[in-house]
């Protein structure tokens, strides 16, 4: 099913795609009717737009693509922050979705996008649109090359990062707020600017290197890129190859990539190898030669090598805790 949906100055897509999809609405709530998944969007918005926050947490059984526009006004400049795979896994034994792949995507609301919800997965993210003008009051005094692109690039940009545990656990007291629904405004707008806060505080990590304008097509080359890395996990990088079909030197898309991610190609292909390692061995109680041979790996020591780096235990007893 494909859905089309336009963001016009800063009225958010909730909405339209709650009309589009057919979703219920309860309070501040749109449910998924049960013919087409399970679950919920819900969310805020503070200060005359200038703060806003949408909350996934369902999964659908038919694929959509989402073609959403924005129509920005004339002196508008926000920053989307999305935030995916971020609340638990729900533990349904009859219905094991696929999970969203943990990550923070930064870039300007202005960046018109092409997203596919693929069916049975389930969508656990936090969404946070926020205007450049209350970013620069908050982290206006950071100096980082990332930060500054942030905050001033009159290009576009796009970067992601990873997830941190404070950012899971300030999540976690969104969904849950234990708070009366008449302070859960205020209270998640508190946590909204938590979570910004945690979010720049890893830019901030990052290699110091120069930043470059990335033309839209790069941003969606690289992404393409990304979604192939993730998809394929047994097969290493072919870069030469990825290079050709993203249209650009290889030098450029190692470049634009360690850019965009904050690694290099392979680091970032065999951090997300072991990120799903870890899945497979705690959630589908798999051996550790069931992961090992399923990654692509033929040594299972240099896979318990490897996982070792990256979890700072080894596989077995990981699979053990």
């Amino acid at each position: 099913m494909k859905v089309s949906v336009t963001d016009k100055h800063r009225s958010g897509i909730m909405a339209e795609f709650a009309r589009a999809v057919g979703l219920t609405v309860e309070g501040r709530f749109f449910h998924i009717p049960k013919s087409k998944g399970e679950g919920y969007i819900t969310g805020f918005s503070w200060d005359d737009n200038d703060l806003r926050m949408m909350v996934r947490n369902y999964y659908l059984n038919e694929e959509v693509l989402l073609e959403r526009t924005n129509e920005i006004a004339e002196g508008e400049e926000d920053v989307v922050f999305m935030l995916s795979g971020i609340f638990p896994s729900p533990l349904v034994p009859e219905k094991q979705p696929l999970p969203e792949q943990a990550s923070v995507f930064i870039c300007m609301q202005a960046v018109s996008s092409i997203l596919t919800m693929p069916s049975y997965t389930f969508f656990r993210s936090i969404g946070i649109a926020v205007s450049r003008q209350r970013l620069r009051k908050l982290f206006g005094d950071i100096s980082h090359p990332v930060v500054e692109s942030v905050l001033e690039s009159k290009e576009n940009f796009a970067f992601e990062t990873g997830i941190s545990p404070e950012m899971i656990k300030t999540a976690s007291e969104i969904l849950q707020h234990p708070v009366p629904e008449s302070l859960a405004s205020q209270y998640c707008k508190l946590k909204c600017e938590e979570l910004l806060c945690y979010i720049f505080a890893l830019l901030m990590q990052r290699e110091v290197i120069p930043t470059s304008s990335m033309h839209i097509e790069d941003i969606k080359a690289i992404y393409a890129i990304k979604l192939h890395l993730q998809s394929h996990l047994a097969e290493p990088p072919n870069i030469a190859a990825q290079a050709r079909e993203a249209g650009m030197s290889e030098p450029k898309l190692r470049k634009l990539f360690r850019q965009m991610f904050g690694k290099g190609i392979f680091e970032y292909y065999q951090s997300v190898r072991m990120q799903e390692a870890a899945r497979l061995l705690k959630e589908k109680g798999l051996t550790v030669s069931e992961v090992g041979y399923q990654l692509g790996f033929t040594n299972l020591s240099h896979f318990s090598r490897v996982f070792e780096q990256h979890h700072g235990i080894k596989p077995k007893r990981f699979s053990l805790k």
